[in-house]
């Protein structure tokens, strides 16, 4: 992560802000410099004009844009729909699922209206310019094959929408004067497995520095020996100019300056230092300490740059039979895949989004986040270094060989060493980031040629960062344990394929396995069907997914049989979930099912509400507080006298399970199957309406915790809970408000469907609302959506003036539920 000492511009107002901005994961702290030392920054977040189709000449100064929407970028033109089954329907047949004959595909990438042209255009003026300036112009995704104009003129374009990328300007831009950036996005049908995202989804920057500076992601930070005394802390700088000199100080988190350093020798373009920090304080996900490197350059006596680069100190180690080390501590990865849409919405990136998603994944026990299947935020690689989660970032879903028509095997030939490059430089300074991805489940696993791409890739990933391993996730294992692919990797990742876990650990030479991709159990939230049975691409008329948590696809797996592997062999060195939430596409088991325009795979659902499966994981990962938690919900009017099990998902080790005061026994973890060993499960209970109450015993059979669940009367009163009541009025800011209904007892509604509507006023706005249901087709942005499984989110935004956010929601025959929301600046 750096950050740097500069003006800061917001292009709606250029006026400069006491504020820290970021800059592709790089946090700039405004402050007074003097021309010849500054770096101007502008952020082109507002007064954009966008328009929807191809137009002639828009790429032209002069061009008339008065009449295009004006939207604030982050933007994704797509989210707000409608959905459509004809949108990008796909006849395929998923080879990776192990298909053999092309079906409809109907909602694999979202059925959102992503296809197509879009433009984007924006005026301003760039601060204290002058001709001795450097100019860099700065994007952090872009989707899809974004072509670059300023004044009239093209100055570049990029094929990647997952990649961040860079353009020196410096030859295009008028000086003090307006100048104009027009952005031409194309993204093609056939070209995505999910919901990739339209637009400038992610931030666009103005960079104005001096011609004696600091190279864009110049600034490479390592530790490379670390004992309870001293850290030694290597810092590599590269930068331009003559006669230069470079000046680095170690700042510890409170701003103090513990060692410093200043290098008049540059080997090349880079300087390289070795500095001593005393007594350090280590990152890791229990205690995520960082420290700031501020590197300073002189050309001929004058401060010329400074940027700061905020860093950890921790050392990782693979070992072979040993597994992964994290400060020679031995750490499993309790992992989740994440997909980059932000459910309702989409996949414009915003950071109380993602704090909000971390902070869920903290309380279930997770460490670590794939970026799963391309390159992550910059915003989300700041989170997890702050709130302390190790990353695996991946950088591509295909190689050479096509999964999809339209994919990154069209580019891949051309384009994929820039694009690692650029991945790796510009977030290698994270602490976070434990490992790299070259690929998941890409075709070129079969054959020498693939073996060959693989190493290229890895080589690539080594030069640019000797200090963290490479892993593709493999779910072809037994054709890469044939072709030498997999034991070229640092890391052989697994995606699913637990009977071959064991086959490949003594196949590939590394010594461990990594289960790169893992479960993908499918599941509805507050959903359950009978009977209670083990089933694989099980479909229902609802096209919903049982939350017994016991179907998974044709490939995959219910969790038990990874947790059996991570606990019994220390060679598996942890697991990444497919999914932490729902995300937008791939409808397994119901791709050819329309309405379906959504995961099932996720431990919570797209509204971002845990499932039942949320709390197996807990029970497991979350070795602090305390989980009891027990399903199905107790409404089910219609089965009196059917069986209707219960499970239970508890950090202890037995519990006795009550239905309305009688006994229905002790229940104890044990060995007798992988589902006996992590669940409790009672799996001959009659339904009667009343109450149901599990009682949990310690190691000692003493009773130390309880919970009861209610059968609930009909729908009374609805409730809100917000995740935060306190909001930054920087327009950008979002509370999300937990909506539930319940009955004159205060006892939740689990089936309630009522139809509600949102209200906001005062000092906010609303800004979407999801259920989790993945076959709704109501749009998010529109102020009503219906109960599913008795909650919905409700989405509420910050303006930018200090004051009250009032939410009303309302629904027929429901009293209505009230909820304030304060905001500051």
């Amino acid at each position: 992560m750096i950050l740097s000492k500069r003006h800061i511009y917001n292009n709606s107002t250029v006026s400069k802000l006491s504020v820290i901005c970021v800059l592709f994961g790089f946090l700039f702290s405004g402050s007074t410099y003097s021309q010849e030392t500054e770096r101007t920054v502008l952020t082109l977040e507002k007064n954009w004009r966008f328009h929807r189709g191809d137009v002639e000449n828009a790429f032209s100064q002069s061009f008339d844009d008065s009449k295009w929407e004006t939207v604030t970028v982050p933007h994704d033109w797509a989210i707000k729909g409608p959905f459509d089954k004809e949108i990008d329907k796909q006849t395929v047949a998923i080879v990776q699922n192990g298909e053999q004959v092309a079906t409809e595909k109907t909602g694999r990438t979202g059925a959102l209206p992503y296809i197509g042209v879009g433009w984007y255009r924006n005026n301003f003026s760039i601060p204290n310019s002058s001709a001795d300036k450097k100019v860099l112009l700065l994007f952090e995704g872009a989707m899809s094959e974004p072509e670059i104009f300023l004044n009239g003129k093209k100055v570049g374009s990029w094929n990647y929408g997952y990649s961040y990328f860079y353009f020196d300007v410096t030859d295009h831009i008028r000086g003090n004067g307006k100048n104009t950036l027009a952005v031409k996005l194309t993204n093609r049908e056939l070209s995505s497995r999910w919901y990739p995202g339209a637009g400038l989804y992610r931030n666009v920057r103005v960079i104005v520095k001096n011609k004696e500076s600091i190279d864009q992601w110049g600034t490479f930070i390592t530790t490379p020996v670390i004992t309870s005394e001293l850290a030694k802390v290597n810092v590599k700088t590269k930068a331009s100019g003559k006669d230069l000199k470079m000046v680095t100080k170690i700042q510890d988190a409170e701003g103090k300056t513990v060692a410093s350093d200043t290098a008049h020798t540059i080997y090349g373009d880079e300087f390289e230092q070795n500095i001593a920090v005393e007594n350090p304080k280590l990152w890791s996900p229990e205690t995520p300490y960082l420290y700031t490197s501020v590197s300073q350059l002189y050309a001929y006596g004058i401060l010329k740059d400074e940027i700061s680069t905020r860093f950890g100190i921790r050392s990782i180690k693979y070992e072979a039979e040993k597994g992964f080390s994290l400060n020679d501590s031995i750490i499993k990865f309790k992992g989740v895949c994440l997909h980059h849409d932000l459910g309702p919405i989409g996949t414009a990136v915003n950071k109380s989004a993602l704090r909000r998603q971390l902070t869920i994944l903290k309380d279930m026990g997770v460490n670590a986040i794939r970026s799963a299947h391309n390159m992550p935020s910059l915003e989300q690689l700041e989170l997890c270094d702050e709130m302390g989660f190790m990353f695996l970032a991946e950088s591509f879903d295909e190689w050479a060989k096509p999964k999809v028509e339209n994919g990154y095997h069209l580019f891949f030939e051309t384009d994929a060493e820039k694009d690692i490059v650029n991945l790796v430089q510009a977030t290698r300074n994270h602490p976070s980031i434990v490992m790299w991805s070259s690929g998941n489940e890409v075709p070129d696993q079969w054959g020498s040629d693939g073996a060959k791409r693989a190493k290229w890739l890895q080589d690539i990933f080594h030069r640019e960062d000797p200090t963290r391993p490479v892993t593709v996730g493999m779910d072809q294992v037994e054709a890469t344990m044939a072709s030498g692919f997999g034991a070229v990797l640092d890391i052989p990742g697994l995606n699913y394929r637990v009977h071959l876990y064991e086959d490949a650990y003594k196949a590939f030479p590394q010594g461990l396995i990594l289960g790169s991709e893992t479960a993908s159990t499918v599941s509805s939230r507050g959903i359950y069907k009978f009977p209670v049975v083990e089933a694989k691409m099980k479909q229902y008329p609802d096209f919903q997914s049982s939350s017994y948590d016991l179907e998974a696809c044709s490939w995959s797996n219910i969790p038990d049989l990874d947790f059996v592997l991570q606990d019994d062999k220390p060679w598996v060195i942890g697991e990444f979930v497919w999914t932490g939430f729902d995300y937008l596409g791939e409808p397994t088991p119901y791709d050819t099912a329309w309405p379906s325009r959504s995961s099932y795979f996720g431990i919570n659902d797209l509204a971002g509400l845990p499932k039942d499966r949320y709390y197996l994981y807990r029970s497991r990962w979350n070795t602090k507080d305390e989980t009891l938690h027990m399903l199905p919900h107790w409404n089910w009017e219609g089965r009196e006298g059917e069986i209707t099990p219960v499970f239970v998902y508890t950090n202890y080790d037995s519990a006795e399970l009550f239905m309305n005061g009688k006994s229905m026994g002790i229940q104890k973890k044990n060995m007798s199957s992988p589902t006996h060993r992590y669940r409790l499960m009672w799996m001959d209970v009659k339904y009667e309406p009343g109450t149901i109450k599990i009682v949990a015993f310690d190691a000692d059979g003493n009773p130390v915790a309880e919970k009861e669940t209610h059968t609930a009367g009909k729908p009374y009163k609805l409730v809100l809970e917000a995740d935060r009541t306190q909001l930054d009025a920087d327009g950008k800011d979002l509370a999300f408000i937990t909506v539930s209904v319940v009955d004159k007892n205060g006892i939740p509604c689990p089936i309630a469907t009522n139809q509600l509507k949102f209200k906001v006023k005062g000092a906010g706005t609303y800004r979407a609302a999801a259920n989790g249901d993945a076959t709704s087709l109501e749009m998010f942005h529109l102020p009503t959506m219906k109960l599913f499984s008795g909650k919905l989110v409700v989405l509420v935004q910050s303006d930018e003036n200090a004051g009250e956010i009032e939410l009303t929601v309302s629904g027929k025959g429901l009293k209505t539920g009230k909820i304030n929301i304060s905001t500051k600046n």
